[in-house]
């Protein structure tokens, strides 16, 4: 799975030790990569430790109904924003009480989705005591859209971790 997004063995086990080093966990609500983040941490052995779980809210509804998302927010700037990310992070911190929420939302592509052009991720951070969003613009086919935004969420957390 590690392969899969292009992300060395090494380093994915480093972040997951260094979670465990601190006692922490991490949980996710992922929309375009669909899980993806969580499957590729929990391909590291003792993952199971740091590893809270994660929601699967590819459908806009589910944003707000399982993450929690501000139902107004999703009606007037649709699913692929940056605060989306941010909600959904802040969701899947609380919903899975983790140290850390991981949320992900993008337009994988080929098309357009809500006006927003293919190849554009926002990864929301949610941490003991701030939320960040970091927003990416992604090259290739949907494959490599979901990989790198799935790289995207995991650099965000290791520079959070230090």
């Amino acid at each position: 799975m590690p392969g899969l997004v292009g992300l060395p063995d090494a380093e994915l086990r480093g972040l997951v030790g260094r979670l465990r080093e601190r006692s922490e966990t991490v949980a996710t609500a992922e929309s375009l990569t669909a899980g993806l983040v969580c499957a590729v941490l929990t391909a590291v052995p003792g993952a199971s430790a740091v590893v809270r779980g994660g929601l699967v809210v590819y459908a806009t509804d589910l944003k707000s109904e399982l993450a929690g998302v501000d139902a107004d927010l999703l009606d007037r700037h649709g699913a692929v924003f940056p605060e989306v990310a941010a909600q959904l992070a802040v969701g899947a911190r609380r919903r899975c009480g983790a140290t850390w929420g991981l949320g992900l939302t993008g337009v994988a592509g080929p098309d357009p989705q809500d006006g927003v052009g293919p190849g554009t991720v926002h990864v929301g951070l949610a941490g003991p005591s701030s939320v960040t969003v970091r927003t990416v613009t992604l090259g290739g086919d949907r494959q490599a859209v979901r990989a790198g935004a799935v790289r995207a969420a995991l650099a965000a957390l290791a520079t959070a971790l230090g």
